[in-house]
């Protein structure tokens, strides 16, 4: 097990947590190398139903590791080989939350900035603390942040993405749940248990639907009208000659649980 990222399995969730405090959770070349491969641990778990992603310390994530960068510099090309290389390696691992067959959660306690902005808005739900902020900041040392705008615009709108971007801004909790951002702000001492809670009321309904729902909610959202109604339809006919749909229609008509086997 990484030190850097914890790994647990409780119930039926899946618990990766940043480990690294004392640099505010940053998105390492290591960590980001450590999430990819418990991500694809994750993918591949047949028991769990839903992966969180929380933190320890006073940030969730502040983004890459700007003194790894930094040090990147002193290469020939001043670096730009490797930059290639982390920034395609953060995609990778946005693209593998999108595409995991199961939901991903984000617990955010504290500051989410830059690349860790982009990891919130990446994942498909999100519940924060009152007392977190969220931002993409990379503007004010002369970076802007374009590939979390990736994630960003295709969640909170492009006007509020573009003003963020270019002033440097932070949203609080309460701004991020308005704009669509994050799904539930709690309190502090709550952020867990809330977490916890959709977590299990999500692995309460049938692993292979919502496997099937996930796939297709991302796969209409990029979709022309027309085509996104053709592509659920087909997707939707297909669902309802599942076992499992069968049986989950038959209970719901005879007013009892459905019997479903995992």
């Amino acid at each position: 097990m990484s030190s850097i990222l914890l790994h647990e399995v409780k119930d039926k969730s899946e618990i990766l947590t940043f480990n690294t405090p004392e640099k505010l959770n940053v998105l390492s070349e290591e960590m980001l190398k450590d999430l990819s491969a418990a991500l694809s641990k994750c993918a591949s778990n047949q028991s769990t139903h839903v992966v969180i992603l929380r933190s320890t310390g006073k940030a969730f994530c502040a983004g890459h590791d700007l003194k790894q960068m930094q040090n990147a510099r002193n290469n020939s090309d001043k670096g730009l080989k490797y930059f290639n290389k982390l920034f395609s390696l953060c995609s990778k691992v946005m693209i593998q939350i999108k595409n995991l067959p199961k939901p991903v959660i984000a617990e955010v306690q504290g500051v989410a900035t830059a690349a860790g902005c982009q990891l919130v808005a990446t994942c498909d739900i999100a519940v924060s603390s009152n007392i977190a902020r969220f931002g993409v900041n990379g503007v004010n040392i002369g970076l802007f942040c374009s590939t979390p705008m990736v994630a960003l615009s295709r969640n909170i709108g492009r006007k509020k993405t573009f003003e963020m971007l270019v002033t440097g801004d932070f949203m609080t909790a309460s701004e991020a749940k308005e704009s669509g951002l994050i799904n539930h702000v709690v309190s502090e001492d709550q952020l867990s248990n809330r977490t916890d809670e959709l977590a299990s009321k999500i692995s309460k309904k049938f692993k292979r639907v919502v496997k099937i729902g996930k796939k297709a909610f991302y796969e209409q959202a990029e979709m022309k009208l027309e085509n996104a109604y053709e592509y659920t339809a087909k997707i939707m006919a297909e669902n309802m000659v599942l076992d499992e749909t069968v049986e989950g229609i038959s209970a719901f008509i005879e007013k009892r649980n459905p019997k479903w086997i995992e």
